[in-house]
């Protein structure tokens, strides 16, 4: 399942007066961060806060007894502003150390280190030709990037080394400045969609997408290994020192690996595809068919829909887990799961039992709003993947913007992906704030269009 929240997000717009150093932090008891929505800084999943940068964050204020207060950064281009202006003490954004941004702010010691790769998307079909045929159809040497149209943020590290890069392959390249309020994310999304053609991206954020994005390529690297760090205002000279010292002895413990793990090398996990016999020649969808009608039966479900869901969650199997700890073939949270008993997630059975019952609570709520079953079939199965709050404030969002609330397609998930946007995710009826929701409308698109192949192969 993918990020959703499940309380509300508690924003802040103080604005500190004065530039703090390490005692005043101290004395304070807070420490204030800027950082970037996304899966690799911060985010929420089922009402929890995630993300490597938020880990090691909050890692370091525990263990000096300090509140961690995070204050989003809408405009990554005007961040160093912020923190020169003491709008925060910390900015943990994925930043790449580099020349210009020296001039604006201390870095600390580096807790990561990337390469830049070129974010392009793969032929049409590219599932039908060979690895040599996809690599002559895309760019595999940045020389034949000259006259091409790439698209990054001004004030970017990728903006520096495209600049770079055109004097180093003696050619021009076309860069587009794009909206400083535009994440590497977003530009990613925007290629894969085939809006732009191209964007630069950190390698660590690009293979954390390329999970999302199957049809975007980004074998080809435009730099050498650059370091990932926090930044921090030039005055705060002792911050720089207690946050070096932390840094580089965290950096050699298990602990510090474990984080690292978990965000950036459980991506494969998602790739991973069951081998089978199992298919319309025998009837059959996988070797879970008689737990799944089981327990589909306890609630009134037709199997193959909640084959569908198992399907999208984990391909069969049993052993899956997420980056974010979900587990199992319903990719289930240990504390969603607890809520209907005590089994083992890798038990299929309870497994597919806790995901169902799960469902039918989602379902259930919905009912009485969306009187169409079918209807509100797609509402519960966006609640399951995102959060029921997300699928609430977008149904606020619909009855606002003079759209129906009842309805899914082009209504009720329109405004969804609008949560992606500041103006929407910012307005007044939305209580649970920032939602990847081109995600959870994509998801219940899939499990939907699976069912019908399903209802038309399978008994």
């Amino acid at each position: 399942m993918f990020l959703g929240c499940d309380k509300p997000i508690t924003k802040t717009n103080q604005v500190q007066p004065t530039i703090r150093d390490w005692e005043a932090i101290k004395s304070s008891g807070k420490l204030i961060a800027l950082v970037d929505n996304s899966t690799t800084s911060y985010f929420i999943y089922r009402g929890q806060p995630l993300g490597f940068e938020y880990e090691l964050l909050n890692w370091f204020a525990e263990e000096n007894n300090l509140e961690l207060e995070i204050v989003l950064v809408d405009d990554l281009d005007s961040v160093f502003n912020q923190i020169k202006k003491g709008h925060g003490d910390i900015i943990a954004a994925n930043l790449t150390i580099t020349k210009q941004r020296q001039e604006l702010v201390n870095f600390t010691e580096p807790h990561l280190s990337t390469r830049q790769v070129l974010v392009q998307k793969l032929p049409e079909n590219y599932w039908q030709f060979t690895a040599d045929q996809i690599s002559s159809k895309l760019i595999r040497d940045p020389i034949d990037l000259a006259n091409k149209n790439v698209w990054v943020r001004r004030n970017s590290s990728f903006y520096e080394r495209l600049k770079s890069l055109s004097d180093e392959i003696g050619n021009e390249i076309d860069i587009t400045e794009a909206d400083g309020k535009l994440q590497t994310e977003d530009l990613i999304r925007l290629v894969a969609q085939g809006e732009i053609d191209y964007t630069i991206a950190d390698e660590n954020v690009a293979k954390t997408n390329k999970k999302y994005y199957p049809n975007i390529d980004i074998e080809t690297a435009v730099s050498f290994s650059q370091n990932i760090a926090w930044a921090i205002n030039k005055r705060a000279t002792n911050l720089q020192t207690v946050l070096n010292t932390w840094i580089t002895e965290k950096k050699k413990t298990n602990d510090y690996h474990t984080i690292y793990l978990k965000y950036f090398k459980a991506r494969t996990a998602y790739a991973k595809k069951v081998k089978s016999d199992f298919g319309s020649a025998k009837n059959r969808i996988s070797e879970y068919d008689d737990l799944i009608k089981l327990n589909a039966n306890k609630f009134d479900f037709d199997w193959r829909l909640i084959a569908s869901v198992i399907f999208q969650e984990s391909q069969y199997d049993t052993s899956a887990e997420s980056w974010t700890g979900a587990q199992g073939l319903m990719q289930l949270l240990p504390q969603t799961a607890a809520e209907f008993g005590n089994g083992s997630l890798s038990d299929p059975n309870f497994n597919i039992y806790a995901g169902t019952a799960y469902l039918s609570q989602m379902l259930k709520h919905w009912l009485p709003k969306v009187t169409q079953k079918e209807e509100a079939l797609k509402f519960a199965l966006a609640s399951y993947n995102v959060g029921l709050g997300h699928v609430l404030d977008a149904t606020r969002l619909a009855e606002k913007n003079g759209l129906n609330a009842n309805v899914w397609n082009n209504n009720v998930e329109l405004m969804l992906k609008k949560k992606a946007e500041k103006e929407y995710y910012n307005d007044e009826v939305v209580y649970y704030g920032y939602c990847k929701g081109s995600e959870p409308v994509f998801y219940v698109k899939q499990v939907i269009e699976r069912y019908k192949h399903y209802k038309n192969l399978i008994d």
